[in-house]
């Protein structure tokens, strides 16, 4: 959704609020793509400061079906989104000069839908879990450890010794 603000840069003293509703039901990251569960409207606050000067403050909260790291169990997380940015009528034509932009503006247009997207990408944690003391999966076999042990053997042998180890194994009689 695109909005003007034109009107807000011109005035001097003047505040809007506006609840803006996010449309998307799949994040894309780039890297990977997570399912929106639930989601509420960004409330948008338009704020003058001084003529040319607006503040935008913003809150919203989604919960994504994101991947535990070690287990890869699907896991629910919750990203409560609480921003502020600073836009100045300098900047904007500024940066159009420059041929750059804030890729949530274009031109006097706020992309609201461009503005969440990069608050959601910053506010990506990065490590899930689905709790704090998950133990992943065996790296042999692939089975879940927070359900049980599998039996596989796990002893990982110190690298240093193995040159001891071959010495040992040559001197064997066959």
């Amino acid at each position: 959704m695109l909005l003007n603000l034109t009107d807000m840069l011109s005035s001097e003293e003047k505040t809007e609020q506006k609840q803006i509703p996010y449309e998307a039901d799949v994040f894309e990251s780039g890297l990977e793509s997570y399912s929106i569960l639930k989601k509420t409207p960004l409330a948008l606050t338009i704020q003058t400061m001084g003529k040319g000067k607006v503040l935008l403050k913003g809150k919203m909260s989604l919960t994504l079906s994101m991947n535990c790291d070690r287990c890869l169990k699907e896991v629910p997380y919750e990203l409560a989104l609480d921003f502020e940015e600073h836009v100045s009528k300098e900047e904007i034509e500024a940066e159009e000069s420059e041929g750059e932009e804030k890729n949530f503006l274009e031109g006097f247009q706020l992309d609201t839908e461009k503005l969440i997207h990069n608050e959601i990408l910053m506010n990506l944690p990065m490590k899930v879990l689905c709790r704090k003391d998950c133990k992943g999966i065996c790296k042999q076999c692939g089975k879940d450890l927070n359900l049980g042990d599998c039996g596989c053997d796990d002893f990982v042998p110190d690298p240093r010794m193995a040159m001891i180890k071959d010495i040992f194994h040559a001197n064997k009689e066959v």
